[in-house]
């Protein structure tokens, strides 16, 4: 598609000069954005319908007769209501409506119109709209308005995309009616133009800049809130299709059984395989409302739930073969309730961690209004993962979008409300403490100057090294005084297990006293004078 689109742009002027706003005196000179938007909605338009008209010939080729239509005319015409339906727009049938439309089938438009938008920057060469001269003000409201002329630049390459894809799918709309089948031609422009919109604002701003350039067109709160939102969102998803795998391989032989019942032939098996894939997003989106704790319904009166599975009759599609049996569910099954809560956790901390508050109060509510956006993503998600299939049983299929907004609301929010306090509340105390460190350290660093310096003129020790713990292990060229001797020293060398050992251990009996004994005399007693003892040193005193 986008080599048709480049095949446009470097046209003949003579050709592109008879369209509107197009000039061709100069060679250099850009289309303007409306003109380029609007060949982009049309090559879009073009090769969609070219790949589902290709794909809807060999089905009818496989199909029965006049099962996908009379004649080729039957063959676009039915393409056409796949293309409307990869928009998600709903269809009016006897008895009823058709809702439940594959969410898969998405990704075809929207890659189609995401190329597209890119192409349209390029061709309108938005790079060169953005505003040249910035107010002569502080860099803080320079990078402000320089913002917002992006903002607005990306805005008017929405409109620009959309408007002419939605008017043109009005047109299909109007082709695509039949005495059977009549589109909503109000849901087709409406998704429509939200989707165009969507995909030319995101290339548009990819043009602008890189990813993470792109991030930083929002405000620090809103970009804060958009990364939590979306962390949130992606592990709910990832939660959910694991839990699709996980029941698709403990029922593969239902799901095989059913497979066989239907004996769709070789092509009809592959078209078959391909529907199954378009609409396996839609059963993510059930899963994750499973965990979420509301579930899902296959009919009217119907519940799959963590609280226990109600069922009836199923439409045969082999995917539904790995729904549980209608009974109580395992204990353990509750467990995956927790799923929402760990995402909300980790969403609260990107929240905190991209913007921090300055106020302890004001995280733990900015992690909490996360958690409502993800609701309300997942109630929108829900919304489109279900719908009516006729009337009568089929009527409710799918998930409540209310009941999943308001549980994924509470449980992301708790949450992430706590853990974006947490994590506020660390990186406040580390902001507090970084100012208090920094103070310090000429501190510390003039303390190790004056230190080294008194060692060099011998104010200080300069060997660090550690004197001996006892004097017998001393050398004669480290010692220390040696310690007096009294009768109660004890070594100091003793460890505390032999100390506590001592006295745990028993006391022996104190011995009786000995007699004194004969052979030492106490000189200091003369007994009143009676006793006189002679000094042999006596002599050598003198």
């Amino acid at each position: 598609m986008t080599a048709i689109l480049d095949q446009l742009r470097t046209a003949p002027r003579s050709v592109l000069g008879k369209l509107p706003g197009a000039s061709g005196d100069d060679d250099e000179a850009r289309r303007p954005l409306p003109v380029s938007g609007m060949l982009a909605a049309a090559c879009t338009l073009g090769v969609g319908l070219a790949v589902l008209t290709t794909l809807t010939l060999v089905g009818w080729m496989a199909a029965p007769r006049g099962t996908l239509g009379a004649g080729l005319p039957g063959v676009f015409r039915t393409a056409a209501q796949l293309w409307l339906a990869a928009h998600h727009a709903g269809f009016a049938i006897p008895g009823g409506r058709v809702g439940l439309l594959p969410i898969g089938l998405i990704f075809l438009p929207a890659m189609l119109l995401y190329r597209a938008g890119r192409w349209m920057a390029r061709d309108a060469d938005l790079r060169l709209r953005l505003p040249a001269r910035l107010p002569k003000n502080s860099p803080r409201e320079q990078a402000q308005a320089r913002r917002r002329a992006q903002l607005v630049l990306v805005l008017q390459a929405g409109v620009s995309l959309a408007a002419p894809y939605a008017l043109l799918a009005g047109l299909i709309a109007l082709v695509a009616s039949n005495e059977i089948t009549q589109p909503f031609i109000g849901e087709a422009l409406f998704s429509h133009f939200v989707l165009a919109f969507l995909a030319g604002a995101l290339a548009t701003a990819r043009m602008i800049g890189p990813w993470r350039v792109m991030l930083r067109l929002l405000p620090e709160r809103v970009r804060a809130l958009t990364v939590g939102t979306a962390v949130a969102t992606a592990l709910l998803v990832v939660s959910g299709l694991g839990l699709v795998l996980v029941a698709v391989v403990l029922n593969f032989d239902q799901v095989k059984e059913l497979s066989s019942v239907l004996s769709p032939g070789f092509v009809g098996g592959a078209l078959l395989v391909l529907l199954q894939v378009l609409y396996l997003f839609n059963a993510v989106i059930w899963a994750f409302s499973y965990i979420a704790g509301p579930g899902f319904a296959i009919g009217a009166d119907t519940l799959v739930a963590p609280t226990g599975v109600q069922l009836g009759t199923v439409p045969s599609l082999p995917l539904l073969g790995a729904l549980p049996e209608s009974g109580p569910v395992p204990a353990w099954m509750m467990a995956v309730v927790a799923l929402p809560f760990a995402a909300g956790a980790v969403a609260g901390v990107m929240v905190a961690r991209i913007s921090p508050s300055p106020s302890y109060e004001a995280a733990p509510l900015w992690g909490f209004f996360t958690g409502v956006s993800t609701g309300v993503v997942a109630g929108v998600l829900a919304a489109l993962s279900g719908g009516p299939i006729g009337g009568g049983r089929l009527a409710a299929i799918g998930p409540s979008p209310w009941e999943v907004a308001l549980s994924v609301a509470l449980e992301v929010g708790v949450a992430a409300g706590i853990s974006a306090g947490v994590t506020n509340l660390l990186l406040l105390s580390n902001k507090a403490r970084a100012p208090l460190d920094k103070a310090a350290a000429p501190v510390r660093k003039a303390g190790a100057a004056i230190a080294k310096a008194a060692s060099k003129v011998g104010l200080a020790e300069s060997d660090h090294r550690p004197l001996p713990g006892h004097w017998m292990d001393a050398t004669e060229a480290d010692t220390q005084e040696i310690p007096v001797i009294r009768d109660d020293w004890q070594d100091e060398h003793a460890s505390a297990e032999a100390e506590t050992l001592a006295q745990a251990r028993p006391q022996p009996p104190e011995p009786a006293p000995r007699p004194p004994r004969k052979d030492i005399v106490d000189e200091s007693d003369d007994r009143g004078g009676h006793v006189i003892y002679v000094d042999p040193y006596a002599w050598d005193r003198d």
